[in-house]
């Protein structure tokens, strides 16, 4: 072997024991650097551990509560609530945590205790059926025994828990919050309003349309150990609904119900056995800024009990009971449909004035104008005549005259003056045809009803001029009478005014949303003056009179239209009649718009006529005015005095038979503070204070698509357009 083998050899060796060496002394550190660790490890649970325990535990959610918010009122624009959120108590039972405690302390009697007191405060519960729900349950801690509870109800059991000697033996009851929503007037605006299922949803109305505004956020209560090993309560309190103030006038909306009941009393059985009408509709509104003032339909509903059809008076026990549920669906919602906004029909002669306008705007008429109206057109050489309400013709008559007698012939001849481009023009500057986008839900979209320049035919223009053939629905047409009584503008109908948040400030302020103008100052002015003697107005040199007379208030300015649209198939002698009217006749500050489809009448003559829309707007308007300030300021007219006399003598005597009753009884009672008087009934009302405070459960969806009375154009035959007569109101007789 070579030196050189040899050397290298060594140096290796000499390597290898080194490595040697070095890792023995790591190793060493290693070893004694874990033991160091565990020492400090020792020391530190021995010193610290109960801490540290603590924090770890601290961390952990051992309970967590739903805090319900509470739904936004709705007001009335005066601020009377008619719809609230009541807040109502679940009991609930932690059965995980009494067992624990009767496990812990066995001898205590903590279970028997607990369930006798239960049984005691709530006689709702059984303590049979209540033991076997804790024995099924004990590793629940959440067992909801009782829903909706009202604070007086709990109270027995909550001063039972606060004794010391009998709540000391109470463990693992609580009480948590919910809301019912309520609704003090009942019915009253119920189309406008709507109501709320479970989860705070609404259905229909104002609740369906601003349920987002009306709901609010949850909070929740999360309960959990802190570092003392104590439970601890952390809270994300809830933010509360904002209160939506409509434009609705509870007193107003009370009125018109009021009559529409009366109407409903006198007529039913009346005439034919059946109901009063197969429709009535009230829409008033400011014809200034299109706030809805009321609105109401014949069919209601008690909001806090909407879907029981028997005990809303629209279906009896014996029917109900034979029918479907898919057919109970259906008539909940037919009871549920607002008829004001839902429903499409032919207008009938309430559209004239606003052709009349539009011929005047264009400068095809003029005040001075004059038709020769000889009880028909033949628009159609070869076609059946289309015929005038006064089959033996108005004679010469001014623009004036042709709505002041209503007059179909008149209107035909202004149509023809129109033309088709302009007709159709106008038909959309007045929304015709168009949603009016009113804030809500279930608004018909009648486009499909109304013409376009491929369906506008002679014919179809003619009998468009009287209102017949195309449909509207309620809200529509009172929105566009409005813009030519005002001075001409077109407002979107509204019926919130307000949003308010939850300490009463304001967020938001619906204001008048102005669409267009429709036509000029000038031409409004002469349409409310033709409005105003078309209720005022004297017979003329021909004998015809004036077809609004029967829709007169004494010694008040107003100006109307009346509407008799002959439905299809018209061969069915069916009609729908109407009237629409405003006050004072020279600044409108309120219409009232009044459709009675189908009135309880003898035959079809006495069915064609506006006189029972008149009775209803009469009756209401009577009473409304004065609540709305508005001032008698005219003459009474003669043929009206006897009327006035005998109602004066009726008040007297009422007055004197009030006196009489007073003076027997001694003082009147004193109501007690926060209590209303039913504008719709004349009772008395308990208004929910702030700790009362809903959410009604179940419901159907309401079907929002209006299904329009006109037929299809190929189901009417040539000769029905003969016996068109829209104007009916001079065939009854007026």
């Amino acid at each position: 072997m070579s030196d050189e083998r040899r050397k290298r050899r060594r140096r290796q060796a000499l390597l290898k024991d080194r490595m040697k060496r070095k890792l023995a002394l790591l190793f060493s550190i290693i070893v004694l650097a874990l033991i160091a660790v565990n020492v400090r490890l020792a020391y530190i649970n021995k010193t610290n551990g109960e801490k540290f325990t603590k924090k770890v535990l601290a961390q952990q959610d051992t309970n967590s509560t739903l805090l319900p918010y509470r739904r936004g009122d709705i007001l009335d624009r005066n601020g009377t609530i008619l719809a609230t959120s009541e807040k109502v108590y679940n009991l609930v039972l932690d059965a995980r945590v009494l067992a624990e405690n009767e496990e812990q302390f066995p001898d205590r009697g903590y279970v028997d205790a607990t369930l006798q007191a239960l049984v005691q405060c709530f006689e709702q519960l059984d303590a049979a059926e209540l033991r076997a729900a804790y024995n099924e349950n004990t590793g629940s801690s959440y067992v909801v025994l009782l829903r909706q509870l009202t604070k007086d109800e709990i109270s027995a059991f909550q001063t039972l828990q606060e004794d010391e000697e009998a709540g000391a033996k109470i463990k693992g009851v609580w009480f948590e919050d919910s809301y019912i929503r309520r609704y003090p007037y009942n019915s009253l605006a119920c189309h406008v309003l709507g109501y709320t299922v479970t989860g705070n949803q609404g259905q229909t109305g104002i609740e369906q349309e601003y349920s987002e505004t009306l709901n609010g956020t949850n909070g929740r209560s999360y309960k959990y150990l802190n570092e003392d090993l104590e439970q601890s309560t952390n809270v994300r309190q809830p933010t509360d609904g904002h209160t939506v103030v409509s434009t609705i006038d509870a007193t107003l909306q009370g009125i018109v119900e009021k009559y529409i009941d009366k109407f409903i009393t006198d007529y039913t059985n009346k005439n034919v056995e059946g109901p009063a009408a197969k429709n009535i509709g009230v829409v008033m509104m400011n014809p200034q800024n299109g706030e809805i003032l009321a609105m109401a339909t014949d069919v209601d509903y008690d909001l806090n009990n909407p879907h029981d059809l028997v005990e809303n008076g629209y279906l009896s026990q014996e029917q109900e009971d034979a029918m479907s549920e898919e057919e109970l669906l259906d008539a909940r919602n037919q009871m549920w449909r607002n008829f004001c906004i839902s429903d499409g029909y032919e207008p009938g002669s309430t559209a004239k004035p606003m052709v009349v306008a539009a011929a005047l705007e264009l400068g095809e008429v003029s005040d001075s104008s004059t038709f020769l109206c000889d009880g028909g057109q033949t628009v159609v050489e070869g076609q059946p005549r289309i015929k005038c309400a006064k089959r033996a013709g108005h004679g010469i008559i001014t623009l004036e005259g042709s709505l002041m007698f209503s007059c179909n012939d008149a209107l035909m001849q202004i149509g023809a003056m129109l033309g088709y481009e302009n007709y159709l023009k106008y038909q959309e500057i007045f929304n015709f045809g168009l949603k009016t986008n009113i804030d809500l839900p279930g608004e018909a979209n009648n486009a499909s009803t109304v013409f376009d320049s491929d369906t506008l035919g002679v014919t179809e223009l003619a009998t468009s001029s009287f209102g017949q053939g195309y449909n509207v629905t309620m809200v529509q047409l009172a929105s566009a009478f409005s813009s030519v009584i005002n001075g001409g503008y077109y407002y979107q109908p509204h019926v919130v005014k307000k949003i308010l948040d939850a300490d009463g400030g304001t967020v938001e302020t619906k204001n008048a949303t102005l669409v267009r103008q429709t036509v000029s100052e000038k031409t409004s002015a002469l349409i409310r003056q033709y409005l105003y003697h078309t209720m005022y107005g004297q017979a003329d040199s021909n004998g015809n009179n004036a077809t609004g007379r029967n829709a007169r208030v004494a010694g008040y300015s107003m100006g109307g239209k009346t509407g008799t649209a002959q439905k299809f198939p018209r061969s069915a002698g069916k009609y729908l009649v109407s009237f629409i009217g405003f006050a004072p006749a020279d600044n409108p500050q309120v219409v009232c718009y009044v459709v009675v489809d189908e009135p309880n009448a003898a035959d079809a003559t006495s069915q064609a006529s506006s006189s029972y829309a008149q009775e209803i707007f009469k009756n209401i308007m009577k009473e409304a005015m004065p609540y709305l300030n508005i001032y008698a300021t005219e003459e009474i007219p003669a043929d009206m005095q006897d009327e006035v006399d005998a109602e004066n003598a009726a008040k007297e005597e009422a007055e004197g038979a009030q006196e009489g009753e007073d003076a027997e009884g001694g003082e009147e009672e004193e109501l007690p503070e926060g209590t209303l008087i039913d504008p719709n009934t004349g009772e008395t009302v308990v208004m929910p204070t702030e700790e009362d405070l809903a959410d009604e459960e179940g419901g159907e969806i309401p079907d929002s698509i209006g299904s329009p009375i006109l037929g299809n154009e190929d189901e009417q035959n040539e000769d029905e357009t003969a016996v068109i007569s829209g104007g009916g109101e001079e065939a009854a007789g007026e």
